[in-house]
């Protein structure tokens, strides 16, 4: 048997996969993933359905199994299974903890249709493999929070929530939640806050009480990474000239205080953010680097970095 028909074979399989796995799947996106044209995806398809496969759909709409048509259980490979035990290591290191108990039932499922030899490659090797994580872990105030966010976004209705702020104040929100995301060892919610009239972000460990409302959305939302890109209106913008020597060491915490553009220039690198925490947080992780950084914009940005470092030469003075 040669390579072409060996390639086709295991693209048909993985179509099975796709066709086992969600609801409908267009011949376009089969295209994208497998690096071959529209027409090889409609000869595979039609090979299916000439295998006695009932596959429902057409070219353009997209195909789907006949409900209630099951398939042999499909077969892992053996680096499939050693992908498993590290998703399963990264997920009890980083999952949040009301996803963590949930993962571990599935993965027990799933390793209950391996055959023997998987299990034993398993058992071997999850000892060998281990994740080191230095950020302690948040508690939340909620059991079973980010699954409850889950169902609201999947079940477009409104949740109710007592959130703590930054300076400890308890606020009581109506939001529409967009989507959840983890970013520097925390789990964020970005939702429609009825309140604000606005897009808004909330960490989820500083949600203190959640109901879920039988209320439904006030609008439809796309996809999260929209809503991240743009910014709540109470942000500010800076822009900083660094030495190019200096951008190494400065990692992702560029990102996390809300770097938008990274530009090369002759005298250096030139920063732009969008930050939220332009009074503190923001003056105080710039002053580890201001002396290879320059303020461009905004002038207060200037005024408050004075104020610091006077504030710091002040305190230092006692020991001399």
């Amino acid at each position: 048997m040669n390579d072409h028909y060996l390639k086709k074979i295991d693209r048909i399989t993985a179509i099975i996969t796709q066709l086992q796995s969600k609801p409908i799947v267009r011949a376009q996106d089969l295209a994208e993933k497998f690096e071959v044209s529209i027409r090889t995806i409609y000869r595979d398809i039609k090979t299916l359905e000439n295998a006695g496969i009932p596959i429902i759909g057409e070219a353009g709409n997209g195909y789907s199994l006949m409900d209630g048509y099951k398939l042999p259980p499909v077969m892992f490979t053996k680096d499939e299974v050693l992908s498993f035990i590290t998703a399963e290591k990264l997920m009890q290191h980083f999952s949040h903890e009301s996803l963590g108990a949930h993962y571990k039932t599935a993965m027990e499922k799933l390793r209950s249709v391996l055959k023997y030899s998987d299990k034993k490659l398993l058992e071997n090797i999850e000892k060998q493999i281990d994740i080191y994580n230095h950020y302690p872990k948040t508690e939340d105030y909620i059991k079973n929070i980010i699954p409850t966010i889950l169902q609201s976004i999947a079940e477009k209705v409104q949740i109710c929530i007592d959130y703590k702020t930054v300076d400890e104040k308890i606020s009581t929100r109506t939001i529409e939640v967009v989507g959840v995301f983890f970013e520097f060892n925390y789990w964020y919610l970005i939702a429609y806050c009825t309140l604000r009239n606005d897009f808004r972000q909330f960490r989820v460990d500083r949600i203190l009480k959640l109901n879920k409302t039988q209320n439904p959305f006030l609008q439809e939302y796309g996809q999260i990474n929209d809503y991240r890109k743009n910014p709540n209106g109470n942000k500010t913008i800076v822009k900083l000239l660094v030495e190019k020597k200096i951008m190494p060491h400065l990692g992702n915490s560029k990102i996390y205080y809300g770097l938008t553009e990274e530009k090369e220039t002759e005298n250096g690198i030139e920063l732009t953010f969008e930050t939220e925490w332009i009074s503190e947080g923001f003056p105080r992780w710039l002053i580890t680097f201001t002396d290879y950084a320059k303020i461009i914009e905004p002038e207060s940005l200037k005024t408050t970095m004075k104020e610091l470092i006077e504030k710091i030469s002040k305190n230092l003075s006692q020991y001399s």
